[in-house]
């Protein structure tokens, strides 16, 4: 890289990170809103602490002495929840601390303990003399526990036997409904916690408890009114609630208890410390309504200005860091980017970086669980993996349109006097169609090429009227033509090539390899052949193109998804010696084919002969004009089982040749080669990945279903990961297809439903070939008869499955919950796109049955152009 990239590249990082430092900082600028009072009415208190909950007990008196001593700095009373259980100790430390108390009776279903929390409660009456006020039950009627005439016959009892003010503790709107409760109370206790109401936003809270209040006087003009519970939790999410976060509890407590007091309202605010345990009630966010955590920490500045990240500096140069680390990797070896690619790259690695920072940092500030601390690892984990994906697909799509010049061009060799050895051409076959393999057979001998062998092998067909034919016509052919028919024969296709090889002209140069249903252009050795002059070069490679593309919509699709590797992603491959091999359309130096042979445990045995052939130090040359054309997949379940050979095949290469690909040892492969054969794979171990992710959000999405108040949808960051990677590559399909295939958005868009439509397959591929060895290759039919509509679903009634799970809880959860939050609409979107490419496969397996002729006359969904099919045969 020349000293002017450089510079520009520290321009670019200086900038971007001069960006990202200032959104930081924006995003987290000072927020002035009064002081905390030097004092206020009241706190909510439960004296819970780490791992304590009130089934186990209370916490020792040291710690309630602690915790009630730093309370008395701030106020003269406390409310308690219970008079049970250990909670008169509560009571006895805070007289001694001169704190009075509002006594909480619990009312539950259970009449028993209604029975006894009331004798506890009136023991600690008899006892001590700091009770300011009694409250029967709390939210008893709201969670409809008991009636409201049970409740005030509970009242009543109470209060017949003290002289200390008694109600009850409700939200304000039971209050409203249940009017005839104020005849048997001495106060109205009430909760506003706008959090809990339906679209009130923070902006409007602190007008809308004052509201409320004034309600609660009106209908109750002769009662006097304590608002028992007023507050804003500062993390977690629950149903109807708005945001929360630390920075939204600051502003609105510390403006909400200078309200009050100067207003002078009688209020406690819910509640003194964070309460963990209460998660499993009220959802996450249950545990995030203290003013101080569970730590008894400050959980915001009580004083002076209030930031949403306090952290935000070091976080800030942390995603800086980690973006200049991630960028200085995708500017390796890409000195042919120009300017707007680096900074293409530059901005994604610094978006993406400063996301991952900030999920780590909002996932922190949580009480977790064990459970909980794996699905955060696991997401961390996850959302790198996406990451990383993200940034291979950005790699490519920026090397395919700011690369000016290609480093490595290979152009067709028209030059007459041009060296041309002997060609000895392969040609594979299995029970194939005799009068498609002629046409193959027939183009081969029209080679317009001075010294070439044709050697057919036809393994293991048993039907003699197959391949008797073709042995007929290889006679008919001439001498160049050779046939043999070898049955049993192992190794299937991979097998008969090594066969083939032994039966070579001695004197043959070059090996090529045809498949059984291509037709070759005349000029294909000659143009190609001395390429091979270079005595580096042991691969001459031209894409695989396809002569019926234009029978059917789903031959159409299906060709417009075959485009993009080859005209894509072969092209920036070729640009660091790292094309895939593929096994038709190739050529091979004949001393490192004798050498090397096919592998035979291998069912993409071209991919891993290429890769060994680089691991020598050989290299490659990609020459992008079309000289052959074969035949697609009829139907659908055809050209589901060829992409799981190659996902498979992909697999069983990258486990047998990991050292090599990782470590980078026993190899030759240079840092490029290396980074595109595993980036080239990663797209479909993703596919493998997120088959698991889809499982488990159906799995959780039931869960939520069956016990809605337990669980919610996942938070925000568990959705958006595979939100962004599913966004990104369709945008990248979208555009490079426009922009370097020169195509219409109609044939671009039909290139991503037909990759969509492969990857529950390419998951079952990637995860069976991880876990798996060996699998039998599986031969593509040609020329296959068309199934009927009722086969082709049949065939696609893996994904039909899960199409139908998926629609049917998406519409499930909509119908049964109130889809208000973030989290709800994203999940939900995250599950409408999960559906797609199992909705892309339905509908792709259903244009190759028979009533797709139908189809294509009325939908017509694509216009072929001329930057689509123009190819050396045109020529």
């Amino acid at each position: 890289m020349n000293l002017h990239k450089i510079l520009q590249n520290i321009f670019i990082i200086t900038l971007l990170a001069a960006i990202s430092l200032g959104a930081w900082s924006y995003f987290n600028r000072p927020v002035y809103v009064p002081d905390w009072p030097e004092t206020i009415f009241g706190f909510s208190y439960s004296p819970f602490h780490h791992k304590q909950n009130p089934i186990d007990g209370l916490p020792s008196d040291e710690q309630i002495r602690a915790d009630l001593e730093m309370l008395a700095t701030y106020t003269d009373h406390i409310r308690i929840y219970s008079s049970s259980n250990g909670m008169d100790h509560v009571v006895a430390i805070a007289n001694d601390l001169g704190l009075t108390v509002t006594l909480g009776i619990w009312i539950s279903q259970d009449i028993e303990k209604n029975i006894n929390e009331i004798d506890s409660a009136l023991n600690i009456l008899h006892h001590y003399r700091n009770i300011q006020t009694v409250l029967v039950g709390n939210e008893t009627l709201y969670r409809k526990d008991i009636s409201a005439r049970q409740l005030t016959h509970y009242i009543d009892e109470v209060r017949s036997m003290t002289n200390v003010p008694v109600s009850t503790a409700e939200p304000w709107d039971i209050w409203m409904k249940n009017p005839q409760l104020a005849t048997h109370v001495d106060l109205i206790a009430a909760h506003v916690l706008p959090f809990w109401e339906k679209k009130i936003q923070i902006g409007h809270a602190i007008d809308y408890v004052l509201e409320r209040s004034r309600d609660l006087r009106q209908q109750f003009g002769n009662k006097p009114i304590l608002l028992a519970e007023v507050g804003w939790p500062s993390h977690g999410r629950a149903k109807n609630g708005d945001d929360s976060s630390r920075i939204m509890q600051a502003i609105y407590l510390r403006s909400l208890v200078n309200t009050l007091n100067t207003k002078g309202y009688k209020y406690f605010v819910i509640e003194a410390f964070d309460q963990p345990w209460k998660a499993n009630d009220e959802g996450d966010v249950g545990a995030y309504w203290g003013v101080f955590d569970i730590d008894r920490n400050n959980k915001f500045p009580l004083y002076g200005p209030v930031i949403k990240i306090p952290q935000w500096r070091p976080l800030a140069i942390a995603s800086v860091i980690l973006a200049i680390f991630a960028m200085t990797i995708l500017l390796i070896d890409s000195s042919g980017l120009n300017r707007r690619g680096r900074f293409f790259l530059a901005c994604l690695a610094f978006l993406f970086a400063s996301f991952l920072v900030f999920i780590a940092y909002d996932y922190s500030q949580q009480y977790l669980t064990v459970f909980e601390w794996i699905m955060g690892i696991l997401l961390v984990l996850g959302s790198t993996g996406v990451f990383i994906v993200l940034f291979t697909e950005a790699h490519e799509w920026a090397e395919a349109v700011w690369i000016p010049e290609r480093r490595r061009t290979f152009k067709p060799v028209i030059d007459q006097l041009a060296c041309r050895p002997k060609v000895s051409i392969h040609v594979p076959c299995y029970n194939e169609p005799p009068h498609m393999l002629k046409q193959t057979l027939d183009a081969l001998a029209a080679l317009d090429y001075p010294d070439f062998e044709v050697l057919v092998i036809d393994n293991n067909t048993k039907d003699e009227g197959i391949w008797k034919p073709i042995e007929e016509h290889c006679h008919l052919l001439g001498n160049r033509f050779r046939f043999f028919h070898v049955s049993p024969l192992e190794g299937y296709k991979a097998g008969a090539l090594n066969y083939t090889l032994d039966q070579t002209a001695d004197d043959a140069k070059i090996i090529a390899i045809i498949d059984s249903d291509y037709c070759v252009d005349r000029n294909w050795l000659k143009h190609l052949a001395p390429h091979f002059e270079n005595p580096n070069i042991a691969i001459v490679q031209t894409p695989q193109d396809y002569r019926d593309h234009d029978e059917s919509l789903f031959k159409k699709l299906c060709y417009a998804e075959y485009k993009g590797f080859f005209h894509i992603g072969m092209i920036t491959r070729n640009d660091r010696d790292a094309i895939i091999q593929h096994g038709t359309m190739t050529m091979i130096r004949s001393t490192v084919m004798k050498e090397l042979r096919w592998a035979q445990w291998c069912i993409t045995e071209d991919a891993e002969l290429g890769l060994r052939i680089f691991g020598k130090g050989l290299s490659a040359a990609y020459v992008s004009d079309s000289y052959g054309k074969g035949l697609m997949p009829d139907r659908f379940i055809d050209f589901k089982k060829q992409r799981f050979r190659w996902a498979y095949g992909a697999m069983q290469i990258l486990k047998k040749h990991a050292k090599n690909l990782f470590l980078g040892t026993d190899t030759q492969l240079t840092r490029g080669q290396r980074y595109h054969f595993i980036a080239g794979w990663l797209p479909w171990i993703a596919d493998g990945l997120n088959l698991f992710f889809t499982t488990g959000a159906l799995i959780w999405s039931g869960a939520m279903l069956i016990a809605p108040e337990r669980f919610m949808a996942p938070a925000l960051v568990f959705a958006t990961p595979p939100l962004l990677l599913f966004f990104f590559k369709m945008t990248k399909i979208l555009f490079l297809y426009r922009k370097r295939i020169n195509v219409q958005m109609t044939t671009a868009i039909g290139a991503a439903v037909a990759g969509l439509s492969l990857s529950h397959t390419i998951a079952k591929a990637v995860i069976y070939g991880l876990l798996t060895n060996h699998m039998p290759f599986y031969r593509t039919p040609k020329k296959h008869r068309k199934n009927s509509l009722i086969d082709a679903t049949i065939e696609a009634r893996e994904e039909l499955f899960f199409l139908l799970l998926l629609i049917s809880t998406i519409i499930a959860i909509a119908h049964t919950r109130s889809v208000n939050s973030w989290d709800d609409k994203a999940w939900l979107l995250m599950l409408s796109v999960q559906s797609l490419s199992y909705m892309a496969a339905l509908f792709m397996a259903w244009i190759s049955s028979s009533a797709e002729n139908n189809a294509m006359n009325l939908f017509n969904l694509i216009k072929t152009t001329p930057g689509d099919t123009s190819t050396a045969n045109d020529k």
